[in-house]
């Protein structure tokens, strides 16, 4: 009987051990379960957040978007003013002048109650009707004959010479290389639809290659005009600085802007980082506050003074956070956003009531707020097992580490919030090229630059684009500052 039972015995501890072994199997094929379930899950959490990227929270274009496009969100709150004109402020519409280039008088007949007729009746009153309309233009073809005279003297032949800017048998003049040019550049209409517009128009239709001629012309002449606001842009106390894809021939090229008050420099260069901005020749020698994005290259310039982030892309970035994340991570973002978008208001203020500076408890108590919510944004996505937490805990270190970048709109009124008016210089590069495709040559591109570089700067300074350019096809181009 003992024998039997340690056989049972034996048997029983067999039985044990092997499901000991099943178990401890089924424990690690859990656990592998779990981590593939975790695994997973941060998958769907990224693929998630890629599809809730959209321009209003990341740094995508708006075309982007497609037909799906996010509902319009502002940050700016609600203001008491109504949509439209506000009460009391006089409408602007089409005024009559008082000195009209032409008067038709119009006469009555005869009677309209008896029909008897109105010759020489008195002028009881009048009705004034102006119509404002664009005569017929067509293009004028001026000869000039350099007449060749012998001399009764001597027998020598004298010819005379030919006028100013006449070089050629048979050429375009200034002001229709000025139209040609505005046309291309100026309003982004294709080589071949400026020419169709100016047959249409005037009567007088260039090539193609005479438009790009003219172009080039142009551009090498509005040089001078260069050299002045590279000069302005150094010694500006605060400028904007950006770039962005621009194809040229078929490879993607950059365009790098520059940009302070009055005066704008657009350059393009077949790199995006130091090289490109070297070559535009501000960077390397500012020395005053440069207002950027966070990529890397403008912080290798030792020169500058200091530097200001642009609000507007960390917001996006914020936005992004409070879209995708765990109700803890937009309780920091959201923080985050609050505290900036305070301080611009308070920034604002400042300024329209001609203050050097905003409140300073407001300005500590922001502050405060923004750095403990990146601190709390690092915190919570300390671990970095996704892509999306590695995203979080960058943005929430590069607020923490950068605040003072990020904030120096708030500490100096002359900074201002983002980096917009840098913005708006290169998306007219982005708009050229959607309108009507890439450029051919590098040589092109950098007469496209040059020319909008000159405009942008003109209109700056209230100068038309048409007599800016009409200026430098004649040869004196409009110079900033210059009497």
């Amino acid at each position: 009987m003992n024998a039997g039972l340690r056989a049972v015995n034996t048997r029983l501890r067999e039985l044990l051990a092997e499901r000991d072994a099943q178990v401890a199997a089924l424990a690690g094929e859990l656990e592998e379960h779990r981590a593939l379930v975790a695994a997973l899950q941060a998958q769907v959490a990224d693929l998630a957040a890629q599809v809730k990227v959209n321009s209003k929270n990341s740094s995508r274009p708006p075309s982007s978007d497609g037909l799906a496009r996010p509902e319009p969100k502002s940050l700016r709150k609600k203001g008491a003013r109504r949509p439209g004109r506000p009460k009391g402020q006089p409408g602007v519409t089409m005024q009559f002048t008082d000195h009209p280039d032409r008067v038709v008088r119009h006469e009555p007949a005869a009677c309209r109650e008896c029909g008897h007729g109105l010759a020489g009746a008195g002028q009881t009153g009048m009705e004034r009707r102006q119509v404002t309309e664009i005569p017929e233009v067509k293009a004028t073809v001026t000869e000039h004959q350099m007449v060749e005279r012998e001399c009764p003297c001597c027998g020598q032949r004298t010819k005379a010479g030919a006028p100013a800017g006449v070089t050629a048998p048979v050429q375009y003049g200034p002001r229709a290389s000025a139209l040609a040019t505005y046309l291309w550049h100026g309003q982004f209409l294709s080589r071949d639809r400026s020419c169709r517009a100016l047959a249409d128009m005037f009567g007088c239709a260039p090539s193609p290659g005479a438009v790009a001629a003219m172009a080039r012309k142009i551009a090498a002449f509005v040089a001078p005009a260069l050299e002045e606001i590279v000069k302005a842009l150094l010694s500006a106390d605060v400028a904007h600085f950006d770039e962005t894809g621009f194809r040229v021939a078929g490879k993607l090229a950059w365009v790098h802007s520059a940009s302070s008050g009055k005066h704008v420099l657009i350059t393009v260069h077949g790199k995006r980082g130091t090289e490109g901005m070297d070559a535009a020749g501000v960077l390397p020698s500012f020395a005053g506050i440069a207002v950027h994005d966070a990529w890397a290259p403008y912080d290798t310039y030792d020169g500058i003074a200091a530097h200001a982030l642009c609000n507007a892309h960390v917001l996006r970035e914020l936005t992004a956070v409070t879209e995708t994340g765990s109700d803890l991570d937009l309780t920091w973002a959201q923080q985050a956003i609050d505290a900036l978008i305070t301080l611009k208001d308070a920034a604002t203020a400042a300024r329209q009531a001609g203050q050097p500076a905003i409140d300073a408890d407001l300005l500590a108590g922001q502050e405060k707020y923004f750095t403990d919510a990146a601190g709390t944004g690092i915190v919570l996505n300390a671990a970095r097992r996704s892509k999306l937490q590695k995203k979080r805990h960058a943005l929430a270190t590069r607020m923490r580490d950068r605040a003072g970048d990020y904030l120096r709109f708030a500490h100096d009124l002359r900074v201002p919030f983002d980096n917009n008016p840098a913005e708006q210089v290169i998306r007219m590069s982005k708009l050229r090229i959607k309108v009507s495709g890439c450029m051919r040559s590098m040589a092109g591109a950098e007469d496209f630059c040059a020319i909008r570089s000159y405009l942008a700067t003109a209109s700056r300074h209230s100068i038309s684009w048409l007599d800016a350019l009409t200026r430098a096809a004649e040869g004196t181009p409009w110079i900033p500052g210059a009497t």
